[in-house]
C-alpha cells in the first residue's frame, strides 16, 4: 500500500537537516533577498487594501511571478524565520514562540545564507534577516554580525497613541528625516553592495523591519492618508459566533474593543499604511540600485514577508492566529530573463523557499529539506502541487490547500472554511456532513508528532 500524504512528509522530516557538502561551483545566479517583516496582503500586487501605496512592488510585480497563495511557516517571527532560513519546520525544531533561539534548537543546521557560502557565494546581510543575529551565516553583515539593524529613534512622548496596546502595539508621528530611521541606513549599505562588481557570485539579504511595530513615522507619511477617508476593515459583530473556544482566545477582542473605544482604530490603519509607504520607498531604493548596477542581468530577486498581520479583522490585532490574514505573505520571485509578470494560485509555504533557490541557482539537491520547490510553477503557473501550506501556532495548525483552509487546534477542535465562496472565513463549515471528507484529507497533513518546545 503506498504512504498516505501524512507519512511522506513524516518521512522527510524524520531524516534529520544534514550537513552540506562543498561542490564545484558552476556558473550560477546571484540572490537578493529581501525580507520584509509583519508585512501583510494589503501591499499592492495582493490586492488586500484600496488606500496601500506600494508603487515599488507594485512595479517589482510587473516583471514577478507573484504567489497569491502563499503563507508563512509560523505567524510568529523567530518560528517562521527559522523555518524559512534553516528549512526545518516548528514541529520539528521545537521553536514555536520568539522566546526560543535557533542555535540551542539546531546547534549544527546549515542556514539558507550558509549553504550558500559552503557553495561559493560571497555572503552578505543586513537588516533583520534571522529573528537573533546568527554570526556563521554571513560573511559581512550591516551593521554589525552581532546587531540586526541600527536603532530608530522615537517620539519624546511614549506611548505615543496614548496606550501601549499588547504592551508594545503603537503609532504616531515622528520629526525626523528619513535618513535617520534603521531600514533607511539599511536600504542604503545595500544598493551600495549592489553597485559594486563581486568576483563571485553574491547572496545579499536585506530585512526591512517596518512595518513591524511601532509605527512612528515622519508626519508626512501619515498625512498621506487622512484619517476622515481611511478605509476599515468590514469587521461583522457575529464573525467569530462559529469559532471554537481555543480560535477564540486567540482573537484577543478586548484589545480591539479599547481600541476602538478610544478611537484609535482609524489612527492604527493610518500608522500602517504609512509604514508600508516608507518600506516601500526603500525597497525602491534597493531595486534602482541593482537596475542601475552592474548585476541587474544576473540576479534573482526574492521577495517574502515573514507571516501577515491583523488590524482589526476578527476583532484582533497583530499576528498569532491560524487565518487568512495572519498566514497568508505577499511572496514575488524574479529571475534573469524569466520575462513580465505572471500569477500563481497554487499553496506554497516559506518553507519552500530554500529548496527552491537552491534549483534556481544550480547548488547541489538537499534530499532532507522539508520544503517543495515551487520553480515547476515559476515555470508554468498552472503547475499543480500536492502538499498543501503549513502554518503551525504552538502545536495547532492551518493545513491551506488551493481552495480549503482547514484548522486544527491543540485539542482536537476545527475550522474550515472555502475559499472559492467565502474568502473572507466567515462561515465556519467544519463538522459539517458534506464537507467530512474535505476534512478527513486535509487532516492527513496534520503532524503526529511535535517536538517539546524550545524556550531559551
Amino acid at each position: 500500500m503506498a504512504p498516505n500524504p501524512r507519512q511522506c512528509f513524516l518521512l522527510l522530516v524524520l531524516a534529520g537537516v544534514l550537513a552540506a557538502q562543498d561542490q564545484v561551483p558552476v556558473e550560477r545566479p546571484n540572490v537578493l533577498f529581501l525580507v520584509f517583516d509583519d508585512l501583510n496582503d494589503w501591499a499592492g500586487p495582493l490586492g488586500g487594501h484600496p488606500q496601500a501605496r506600494t508603487p515599488n512592488l507594485d512595479r517589482f510585480a510587473e516583471r514577478s511571478m507573484v504567489f497569491t497563495n502563499a503563507h508563512a511557516c509560523a505567524t510568529v517571527c523567530n518560528p517562521s524565520r527559522t523555518a524559512l532560513l534553516t528549512g526545518v519546520p516548528p514541529q520539528v525544531s521545537g521553536i514555536y514562540a520568539n522566546q526560543g533561539t535557533l542555535r540551542h534548537a539546531l546547534p549544527d543546521v546549515v542556514t539558507l545564507p550558509q549553504y550558500f557560502q559552503q557553495n561559493g557565494y560571497r555572503v552578505l546581510g543586513a537588516g533583520k534577516v534571522f529573528h537573533e543575529p546568527d554570526p556563521d551565516s554571513w560573511d559581512d553583515y550591516f551593521p554589525s554580525k552581532t546587531e540586526h539593524r541600527p536603532v530608530d529613534p522615537k517620539p519624546a512622548q511614549l506611548p505615543a497613541n496614548g496606550e501601549w496596546f499588547y504592551g508594545k502595539l503603537d503609532w504616531g508621528p515622528l520629526d525626523v528625516a528619513d535618513s535617520e530611521l534603521g531600514d533607511f541606513k539599511v536600504a542604503t549599505w545595500v544598493a551600495e553592495q549592489l553597485a559594486r562588481e563581486f568576483e563571485e557570485p553574491f547572496f545579499l539579504a536585506c530585512g526591512i523591519y517596518l512595518p513591524h511595530t511601532p509605527w512612528y513615522l515622519p508626519p508626512e507619511y501619515l498625512d498621506a492618508f487622512p484619517l476622515d477617508a481611511i478605509v476599515l476593515p468590514d469587521v461583522p459583530a457575529d464573525d467569530l459566533t462559529d469559532i471554537p473556544r481555543v480560535g477564540l482566545s486567540l482573537s484577543h477582542r478586548k484589545v480591539h474593543e479599547r481600541i476602538v473605544a478610544q478611537d484609535q482604530w482609524r489612527k492604527g490603519v493610518q500608522a500602517y499604511l504609512a509604514a508600508m509607504m516608507f518600506a516601500d520607498l526603500q525597497v525602491g531604493r534597493i531595486l534602482e540600485a541593482l537596475e542601475q548596477g552592474p548585476n541587474a542581468e544576473d540576479t534573482v530577486v526574492v521577495l517574502p514577508s515573514d507571516h501577515g498581520y491583523h488590524l482589526g479583522d476578527k476583532q484582533h490585532w497583530t499576528k498569532s492566529t491560524l487565518w487568512e490574514e495572519a498566514t497568508r505573505v505577499p511572496l514575488m520571485v524574479s529571475r534573469p530573463g524569466a520575462g513580465g509578470a505572471a500569477r500563481c494560485a497554487q499553496p506554497v509555504s516559506l518553507i519552500d523557499l530554500y529548496p527552491t533557490l537552491i534549483e534556481l541557482c544550480g547548488l547541489p539537491e538537499r534530499k532532507d529539506l522539508v520544503g517543495t520547490s515551487f520553480v515547476s510553477q515559476l515555470e508554468d503557473p498552472e503547475a499543480s502541487r500536492v502538499v498543501p501550506a503549513l502554518t503551525a501556532l504552538g502545536q495547532s495548525v492551518a493545513v491551506r490547500s488551493k481552495r480549503w483552509r482547514y484548522i486544527r487546534y491543540f485539542d482536537g477542535t476545527e475550522e474550515l472554511y472555502d475559499h472559492d465562496n467565502d474568502p473572507a472565513e466567515r462561515t465556519n463549515l467544519a463538522g459539517g456532513e458534506p464537507y467530512a471528507a474535505i476534512e478527513r484529507e486535509l487532516r492527513e497533513w496534520v503532524p503526529a508528532k511535535w517536538a517539546r518546545p524550545v524556550t531559551r
